[in-house]
């Protein structure tokens, strides 16, 4: 248990922080399954708009240090190469 002043205002900080990351991290994987619904459903042009809602999503989660830059990116070329097997 914090017993100092600055202890107990870090705690108070980390949870918030812990709030924000944890909204964060939910909204992107929200957007992550939406694009993998439509791949799943077979509808190529959903799917499109669907990854152009997600992409900013998933990098903007990895600029505030919630995903690595390398997974956001790896999930952002994954998805994508998932859809172009759509069209084919």
């Amino acid at each position: 248990m914090a017993n100092t002043a600055s202890a107990k205002k870090a705690t108070r900080k980390i949870a918030a922080r812990t709030e924000v990351n944890k909204s964060r991290r939910s909204r992107m994987r929200t957007f992550i399954r939406k694009v993998e619904e439509a791949i799943i459903a077979g509808d190529h042009k959903i799917a499109v708009e669907a990854l152009k809602a997600a992409e900013p999503e998933i990098h903007r989660a990895a600029q505030k240090g919630i995903v690595h830059a390398n997974l956001a990116a790896r999930k952002v070329s994954r998805l994508n190469s998932r859809i172009k097997s759509l069209q084919a």
